[in-house]
C-alpha cells in the first residue's frame, strides 16, 4: 500500500466529502479520487460509500483505518529518525501560519532556514487558526504560528493551549493602519495616528470575512458603536496590500506587514490600540525531529529581529 493513497484514505475518513479531503492536501478532485480508487483495487474492496451527504467509510473501510493510522505514525516516525541520522542533510518540516504572518515573519524565518539547511524539504500550510488546529492536533505540522488577543480569548491560538498543544509567547504585535505611499485619488493624506473614528470614516479595503483580523476589526467597530466605510471587500492578503498600493483605500494590518514595502506608509491605530500576541506552537506529546527541532530555534532567533515600531518580543 502507497503512503500516499492511506494519506488520502485517513483525509477522507476524517474530513467524511472528498471535496473537503483533496482540499487539506492540495490535490485537484480526480487526482484525490484516483487515490482513493487505486487503494480500492489494490485491496479488492470498496472503502467508502458515497453519496450526496458525502463519504461514509464502509465495514471494510472501518476495518483498515485503524491500520491505516499506525502505519502513516511509523511512516512519521522513520521521517524523523532519518532525519537524525542524515544531520539534518535531508529531512521535512511541516509549518503552518496564518496569511498574516506569511507575509512577514514566516518568510523570513524560511529564508534565513533555507539558506542554512538548503537539502530540508520545507510545506508550508497557510490556513486559519481552526485549521491549523485540527492540523497540528493530527500530526500533520511539526510546529505552528498562531495569534492570540487579550480581547477575544476564546479565538485563534487560545485553543490550542485548551487542546494538546503549548504556547510560546514570541512578541506583541501592533494592528496598524495603511495607506497609500502616492498622493491618493481624494487628495487626503493619513496623519501619524488615526483614532478608531477617523479610521471608520476613511474608504477601507476590507479582509475576506475568513480571516480573524476581520472579525477582531469588526468587533472594534460594534464595541464603539461605529459603521465602517468598506470600498472594497473580501480581498486576500497580496490583493488588500495591492489594492492600498494603488489609492483604492486604506487597511487595518499587523505592524510587521508594512516592513520592505516602499509603496505603502502606516499609521498607528489609537483610541483604542488593537494588538496581537504571535506564538510558536508545539504539541506537547510530540518528539521533535532534527529538522523540526532546528526550524524551533529558529523560530525563537529570528524574533529579536523583529524589534520595531509595533513589535515588541517577549522572549527572555
Amino acid at each position: 500500500m502507497r503512503i500516499d493513497h492511506l494519506q488520502a484514505f485517513d483525509a477522507a475518513a476524517r474530513q467524511g466529502t472528498f471535496t473537503r479531503a483533496a482540499e487539506e492536501l492540495f490535490l485537484t478532485q480526480p487526482s484525490f479520487s484516483r487515490k482513493i480508487a487505486g487503494l480500492e483495487a489494490e485491496l479488492g474492496a470498496a472503502l467508502f460509500d458515497r453519496g450526496r451527504g458525502g463519504a461514509a467509510l464502509t465495514a471494510a473501510g472501518e476495518a483498515l483505518l485503524p491500520i491505516a493510522r499506525r502505519i502513516l505514525a511509523d511512516e512519521r516516525s522513520a521521517r524523523r529518525t532519518l532525519d537524525e541520522l542524515a544531520g539534518l542533510r535531508r529531512g521535512l518540516v511541516r509549518i503552518g501560519a496564518p496569511p498574516t504572518l506569511c507575509v512577514s515573519l514566516v518568510a523570513d524565518v524560511l529564508a534565513a532556514f533555507h539558506a542554512r539547511h538548503p537539502e530540508i524539504e520545507l510545506h508550508v500550510l497557510e490556513a486559519g487558526a481552526h485549521t491549523l488546529t485540527e492540523a497540528l492536533e493530527a500530526g500533520d505540522l511539526d510546529l505552528a504560528l498562531t495569534v492570540t488577543r487579550e480581547d477575544r480569548p476564546g479565538a485563534d491560538g487560545a485553543r490550542l493551549v485548551a487542546d494538546e498543544a503549548r504556547l510560546v509567547p514570541l512578541l506583541r504585535e501592533e494592528l496598524v493602519v495603511v495607506a497609500t505611499a502616492q498622493r491618493p485619488h481624494d487628495g487626503t493624506t493619513l496623519p501619524d495616528e488615526v483614532t478608531l473614528a477617523e479610521l471608520a470614516a476613511l474608504p477601507q479595503v476590507a479582509f475576506n470575512r475568513s480571516y480573524e483580523l476581520r472579525a477582531s476589526t469588526d468587533a472594534a467597530f460594534a464595541a464603539h458603536g461605529l459603521t465602517p466605510r468598506i470600498a472594497v471587500e473580501g480581498a486576500e492578503m497580496d490583493a488588500v496590500l495591492r489594492f492600498v498600493e494603488r489609492g483604492i483605500g486604506v487597511a487595518v494590518v499587523p505592524a510587521m506587514v508594512v516592513r520592505g514595502r516602499a509603496g505603502l506608509r502606516s499609521a498607528r491605530l489609537v483610541l483604542p490600540a488593537l494588538e496581537r500576541t504571535v506564538n510558536l506552537a508545539l504539541r506537547r506529546d510530540a518528539q521533535a525531529s532534527a529538522a523540526a527541532a532546528a526550524m524551533h530555534e529558529m523560530v525563537l532567533a529570528s524574533v529579536p529581529a523583529m524589534a520595531g515600531s509595533g513589535v515588541v518580543p517577549l522572549l527572555p
